[in-house]
């Protein structure tokens, strides 16, 4: 449960920082006055182009983040099976030293 809130918290802070890079490269457009439609495609293409690798890289963060969380279940998993294991080890090895007592004692 913590994961998959660790997850959509990173995916959230993700899409804010490429909002947060829209804004910012927005606005610097719009300092610039830009007075020719031709400058204007060409800055309309670099910000389409920046918003391309900005989804590029969230894509590629968000897969990674799925493999993290992936491996960390796989390792949880693991360890939760070794405590079962070694508790079953610790039961079964104290109802033996049990039977050879009661044995001992009649």
């Amino acid at each position: 449960m913590r994961l998959r809130n660790f997850k959509l918290i990173m995916r959230t802070e993700l899409s804010h920082e490429i909002d947060k890079v829209t804004t910012v490269v927005r606005a610097e457009l719009a300092n610039h006055n830009v007075e020719t439609i031709t400058h204007t495609s060409t800055l309309d293409r670099v910000l389409r182009a920046e918003l391309v690798n900005q989804n590029a890289e969230t894509i590629t963060t968000t897969n990674k983040l799925d493999r993290d969380i992936h491996a960390v279940r796989a390792q949880l998993e693991a360890a939760k099976y070794d405590v079962i294991k070694y508790c079953m080890g610790t039961i079964v090895s104290i109802l033996a030293l049990s039977f050879a007592a009661i044995r001992m004692l009649m």
